[in-house]
């Protein structure tokens, strides 16, 4: 081969090389679906959103059925307003619950649609009454830790006799 077909396939291979790194830069970004199909919005309230961001998924028995939109807090009720685009081929009841979740340990955060059994639809621009906001483990271990604190850290006492009567120490009779 001569030298002028080798920096040809060099090329080549740099510029599959920088399309791959792109591809992949879009898909971690969310942002491969800026183009999909036209939905409608539907937003909820949290206490917490814990790690959710913008484009998130939202998912229904773990299919994706749209995307977070915006997140903003409100400022009376310092509740986080988030709005999901959702696409036009998934409908959901106006019971449904919308749970912030994690998928795995370290996993991506997203909305969980889980609908119930009402007979009516929500529509566009509907808000989800009901709500269950992120498990922030940073609390989950310092509440475990300060209620083991405050209980001196002694074991419970275990059970004596079903009807209250103090236990020999002969064995009963």
């Amino acid at each position: 081969m001569n030298r002028s077909t080798i920096d040809l396939w060099v090329g080549v291979f740099v510029t599959i090389g920088i399309g791959a790194i792109l591809f992949l830069a879009l898909k971690v970004g969310n942002l491969t679906s800026v183009g999909r199909a036209p939905g409608y919005h539907l937003d909820a309230s949290f206490a917490n959103i814990g790690g959710l961001k913008l484009r998130a998924p939202v998912k229904a028995a773990g299919v994706v059925v749209g995307r977070v939109d915006r997140i903003k807090l409100d400022p009376k009720t310092y509740q986080a307003d988030v709005s999901m685009k959702i696409d036009q081929g998934y409908q959901f009841t106006k019971d449904t619950i919308a749970s912030i979740l994690t998928s795995g340990l370290l996993g991506e955060v997203y909305i969980g649609l889980d609908s119930g059994g009402d007979m009516q639809m929500l529509a566009d621009g509907s808000h989800v009454a009901k709500t269950q906001s992120a498990i922030v483990l940073e609390k989950l271990i310092s509440q475990f830790m300060f209620d083991k604190a405050a209980g001196g850290g002694t074991a419970a006492p275990t059970a004596g006799p079903a009807n209250g009567a103090p236990m020999s120490a002969g064995g009963g009779k």
